[in-house]
């Protein structure tokens, strides 16, 4: 194989379809607000899930 033969396939998988980041970037531009409202939500109930897990979890102390 020569290095001609190498840089043209190298080249070829650069130029493929774009990586799923970019695509949810471009979905995220498009669906402005219904994208922040859905992550608002997540990271609620993130936190709600986090800090029952830290209820659950805390320890008896004797007073």
């Amino acid at each position: 194989m020569t290095s001609n033969s190498t840089e043209r396939i190298t080249s070829k998988e650069n130029t493929s379809s774009p990586s799923f980041v970019k695509l949810a970037m471009k979905n995220m531009v498009k669906k402005g607000s219904q994208s922040l409202f859905h992550f608002g939500l997540t990271a609620i109930g993130f936190i709600v899930f986090i800090v029952f897990l830290a209820v659950l979890g805390r320890p008896n102390l004797p007073l």
